[in-house]
């Protein structure tokens, strides 16, 4: 087992020791706080050219099996860890985390005091960061390679994630509406949780037209996350336009919140740090109510939160706030249908506190464009 070396663009060098695939990967520098879960974030393609971080320090208990993916492929860039278990233990698993990494070509890293990383990522920001293993470079020589990569702002991710083609999943039981959803990085537990109430889903690639959507006769368009920035996609922000003129019920989570966001008017804007774990606290400032919440975005919506805002669809209010920052978690339109939240209600691994959602977007279909 060799030495491997965890690069941050600002010259900062964490050493460790090779895990997973041996060479080197480069991405965003990312913390995750979840404690369980880690088959979701690796199978995400929301998390499409990072490199995660976990804090949680016992990784790889339960191994890996083929049930558990949200996409076809492990998607993040890089892997790192403090303890990766040597013993995958759960009767579900059918592999060990760090041979499902080799598999894949995945480069990590173990032995990474995951800790102090995390506390300069908090103070310095995400930034670029290479990982590096069982290659002869100087330390000079790795800081200028991660400094050559591309930055997460302005990047335009989400052709590499999308579907090419559509694809149908069909309604348990009964079916009661048929929803499109803009498949900008989406999690195959998404169109499961709108399957299992009714709902016929209609995935469509990321550059689909409104003749597309339209050819379906929808009850409802949803739109998913994804990775990349927000800012970069002002095709979609105008296919939400259009879908917002004919009326059609929108839902909209992580990256399809920013999306509407900026479909109405708002401007996006890079977190310091972002909200990646599956312990984040958010108030619904309708009812009070505080929901622990799954989350991966380092981007987020500036909009008003302590007043109604008014757009060319009609008045509109913010509905949910982070508890540890303020940030906007959730927005919704009052004279259209259309609201979106900045988390995960279909989180696989929990918790499973905004499973609600699906119900009120259930809801709005069947008011057929009242909010």
């Amino acid at each position: 087992m060799s030495a491997a070396f965890l690069v941050l663009d600002d010259g900062r060098i964490f050493e460790g020791r090779s895990w997973g695939a041996v060479g080197k990967t480069f991405g965003e520098a990312v913390f995750q706080t979840g404690m369980t879960g880690y088959q979701e974030t690796l199978t995400d393609p929301s998390y499409h050219k990072q490199i995660v971080v976990m804090t949680a320090p016992h990784i790889g208990n339960t191994g890996v099996n083929r049930h558990d993916n949200e996409s076809a492929r492990i998607w993040v860039a890089g892997f790192a860890v403090r303890n990766p278990s040597t013993l995958a233990s759960n009767w579900r698993s059918e592999n060990s985390l760090e041979s499902e990494l080799i598999s894949h070509n995945i480069v990590g890293i173990q032995s990474l005091d995951t800790r102090a990383v995390t506390r300069h990522l908090r103070v310095r920001g995400a930034m670029r960061v290479g990982i590096f293993s069982g290659l002869e470079l100087t330390r000079d020589e790795m800081v200028v390679e991660v400094r050559k990569t591309q930055e997460m702002s302005g990047a335009f991710l989400v052709a590499d994630v999308s579907t090419s083609a559509p694809y149908t999943i069909k309604a348990v039981g009964k079916k009661q509406y048929v929803v499109a959803a803009l498949d900008l990085g989406i999690k195959s537990a998404t169109p499961r949780a709108l399957a299992q109430r009714g709902v016929e889903v209609h995935v469509l690639p990321f550059d689909s037209t409104i003749e597309d959507i339209a050819a379906l006769n929808p009850d409802g368009v949803f739109l998913s996350n994804g990775p990349g920035d927000p800012a970069t996609m002002d095709q979609t922000v105008e296919l939400v336009r259009e879908v917002l003129r004919r009326e059609i019920p929108i839902f909209g989570i992580c990256f399809g919140h920013q999306i509407l966001g900026r479909a109405l008017g708002f401007q996006t804007y890079k977190l310091p740090f972002g909200h990646r774990g599956i312990n984040q606290p958010v108030i619904d400032k309708q009812t009070g109510k505080v929901e622990i919440t799954s989350q991966n975005h380092g981007f987020a919506v500036n909009a008003p939160i302590d007043s109604q805002f008014s757009t060319v669809y009609g008045a509109g209010e913010v509905t949910h706030v982070s508890l540890n920052d303020g940030v906007v978690e959730g927005i919704q339109l009052l004279d259209r249908p259309a609201f979106s939240v900045q988390y995960h209600p279909e989180a696989a691994a929990g918790p499973h506190d905004a499973a609600y959602l699906f119900d009120r977007f259930i809801d709005l279909m069947s008011r057929k464009f009242r909010i």
